[in-house]
C-alpha cells in the first residue's frame, strides 16, 4: 500500500477554508499566515491532480470533486482524533478492548441494555462478548482469555457478584405424549420419553445440569435448537422461560404439570479475572451489567449518562 500524498494537516486546513468562509478567516482560525494557508491548499490540488476549490468572485467555492473528497476528508480526521485520544486514553491505563464470555442461558435482553449504555461511555474501547455453555466459561476464564465472565455456575476459587436467577421450565409441545396424560406428572413418566438437553461447550470436565432419567436423549448444541426441537413435539426439555415466553405464548410449548421439579432458578453471577487489575473501561462495564441486570426486563430503556 503506498503512502498519502496529503496529509492529515492538509485536509484540516481545506475544512477550515470552507467551513470559515476563506483563507484570511481559516488563517485566524489555525494562527498561521494567510499565505501559508493558499500555498498549503495549492500544494494539495497539486498532489490530488484534481481542482479542490474555485473563485467565485471575492470567495472560495468548492468543485464538484471538492465537495466529495472534503466529505469523505471528514470522517478520516474525526477517527484519526479518535486514536489519538485512544492512545491517550490507554496512557492513562483505559483498555482497548474488554473480553466478556457469557452462557448462552442468560437473558441477551440484559447484556443488549448494558452493552447500549456503554458505548457513549467506551472512549474507543471495543467490547469482544463470547458465548458458552455451562462449564465452558469457566474454562474461558481460567484459561485468561476473558476479563468478566457470567455463569450460573460457581467456580472455585473466584468472589463472584451475584445477579438475576433464571427460571427454567420443563416443557413439551402441547400434542406430547406427557400432556395427553391429563395429571400430574411424576420422573417416573418422564423416564420412557426423549429428552433434549444442551451439549456442554467446556473441554476438560463438561457436565449435566438438570434431571437425566430418561433413556432416550438427544443433545444439541444450543438453546434455539433446543426450543425449536420441543416445539416440534420432539421430546421435552428444561428451558428458560425468557427463550420460550413467544413459543408458551402461541402455544406451541406447554409447561409440563410436574409433582415436583418442573421449575429451577438458577442464580447467575459475574466473576473477574483475578490474574489482571479491572481497568477503567472494564469497571464501568462491570456497573452497568450490575445495573441492568437489577433492572425488570420491560422498564423503560434509559441509558445513564456518562460519567464526568
Amino acid at each position: 500500500m503506498k503512502a498519502p500524498r496529503v496529509t492529515l494537516d492538509q485536509w484540516r486546513t481545506l475544512q477550515a477554508v470552507v467551513d470559515h468562509n476563506g483563507f484570511a478567516q481559516a488563517a485566524d482560525v489555525l494562527h498561521r499566515s494567510q499565505s501559508s494557508v493558499s500555498y498549503t491548499v495549492a500544494r494539495m490540488q497539486e498532489q490530488l491532480g484534481v481542482p479542490l476549490l474555485r473563485i467565485d468572485g471575492r470567495k472560495a467555492v468548492l468543485t464538484e470533486a471538492g465537495e466529495v473528497l472534503l466529505r469523505r476528508s471528514r470522517q478520516l480526521v474525526k477517527q484519526a482524533s479518535q486514536l489519538e485520544d485512544l492512545a491517550h486514553y490507554m496512557e492513562q491505563g483505559w483498555e482497548a478492548e474488554v473480553r466478556l464470555v457469557v452462557d448462552a442461558a442468560y437473558p441477551n435482553a440484559r447484556l443488549v441494555r448494558a452493552l447500549s449504555a456503554f458505548i457513549p461511555q467506551s472512549r474507543g474501547c471495543r467490547v469482544r462478548l463470547r458465548e458458552e455453555v455451562l462449564s465452558g466459561v469457566e474454562e474461558v476464564l481460567l484459561e485468561g482469555t476473558a476479563d468478566l465472565a457470567i455463569t450460573g455456575l460457581n467456580i472455585a476459587g473466584y468472589l463472584g457478584t451475584e445477579l438475576c436467577s433464571i427460571e427454567f421450565v420443563a416443557v413439551a409441545h402441547p400434542d406430547h405424549a406427557l400432556h395427553r396424560l391429563q395429571r400430574e406428572l411424576t420422573f417416573q413418566d418422564l423416564e420412557s420419553q426423549m429428552q433434549v438437553v444442551i451439549r456442554d461447550s467446556g473441554r476438560t470436565q463438561p457436565r449435566d445440569v438438570g434431571w437425566l432419567g430418561a433413556e432416550q436423549r438427544w443433545t444439541v448444541g444450543s438453546l434455539p435448537t433446543a426450543a425449536s426441537f420441543v416445539s416440534s413435539g420432539l421430546g421435552f426439555a428444561w428451558l428458560p422461560r425468557h427463550l420460550i415466553e413467544r413459543e408458551l405464548r402461541e402455544g406451541l410449548l406447554k409447561p409440563l404439570p410436574l409433582a415436583q421439579g418442573g421449575t429451577r432458578n438458577p442464580s447467575f453471577s459475574l466473576y473477574a479475572n483475578k490474574e489482571k487489575p479491572l481497568g477503567p473501561a472494564t469497571q464501568i462495564l462491570v456497573e452497568l451489567i450490575k445495573t441492568f441486570d437489577a433492572a425488570p426486563l420491560d422498564a423503560p430503556f434509559a441509558a445513564p449518562l456518562p460519567a464526568n
